[in-house]
């Protein structure tokens, strides 16, 4: 394990979320481009399938047996109260609809924080072995399999206009009601040199290594939020909500370069 923070109470826990997210990424593969996968439709019309809830019953477990005291929130079976300072927040697959459509782009999410604030964030995505993981004060890693992890950077692109913007869906843009909302999105599909979707959290995985330079995300979970921030802040990248403010608990979030940055939030918080 390859880290900069020498707490070793956060040391150990970066490992296990490391380790956790590979197993339970894993299990996914199982259901993944399977005739067999069936797909339910939660209360709020989300999808969630066997995958989803096997992945995370696995993350609890480990997490369970190791820092018994430590709480958990997951997106597929809520609270588990603890007595540490720790809480693990998990998004067995995040990206289920990618994930339904057999497209590789989906992730599974840990994350740890302390005080309400993220500590640790890990995303794995297992169809591409790709995963990027750091604690809050360290360094951001990359590996791809069984590969060496290294230094992963976000990109020096100083100009939207030599910039790659990626998102999660376009409709999201207009499902507030807003025209300064769909505004947000023409203008930066209009400013940057390319635009893409499939985005979910491997899109903020792309700016934090560098291949994508600007990440916007709207009706974000904080179990989608957790483990984003330390990720993009150990790229050496800014993460915020449309507002600006570094916070995982509002919905939203932007994730760019620091030359971007500015302009981007230019943007969103008019909206």
């Amino acid at each position: 394990m390859t880290h900069s923070n020498a707490d070793p109470e956060v040391q150990s826990r970066l490992k296990l979320a490391v380790s956790a997210a590979r197993a339970a990424g894993a299990i996914t593969l199982n259901w993944f481009r399977q005739s067999t996968l069936d797909v339910e439709r939660k209360g709020d019309g989300s999808p969630v399938t066997a995958a989803d809830r096997a992945s995370e019953t696995l993350l609890r477990e480990q997490i369970s047996a190791q820092f018994p005291d430590d709480a958990i929130l997951g997106e597929e079976f809520g609270e588990k109260p603890g007595t540490s300072p720790y809480r693990w927040v998990l998004d067995p697959i995040d990206g289920t609809k990618s994930f339904i459509a057999g497209v590789p782009l989906y992730t599974t999410l840990v994350a740890v924080m302390k005080d309400d604030q993220p500590l640790i964030g890990v995303i794995y995505s297992p169809a591409t072995e790709e995963i990027v993981y750091a604690a809050t004060g360290g360094q951001t890693w990359f590996a791809i399999g069984d590969g060496e992890p290294v230094e992963a950077r976000v990109s020096s692109t100083e100009r939207l206009a030599e910039a790659t913007f990626v998102t999660t869906e376009v409709g999201k843009y207009s499902r507030l009601g807003k025209q300064t909302v769909r505004d947000v999105y023409s203008q930066l599909e209009k400013s940057c040199r390319l635009s893409r979707t499939w985005g979910d959290a491997y899109g903020f995985m792309l700016v934090a290594t560098g291949r994508a330079d600007v990440m916007v995300d709207l009706f974000i979970s904080l179990w989608d939020a957790a483990a984003l921030k330390p990720v993009i802040d150990g790229a050496g990248g800014h993460y915020s909500d449309w507002r600006g403010e570094p916070s995982v608990h509002t919905g939203n979030a932007v994730a760019t370069n620091r030359h971007l940055a500015g302009t981007v939030l230019g943007l969103t918080r008019e909206a």
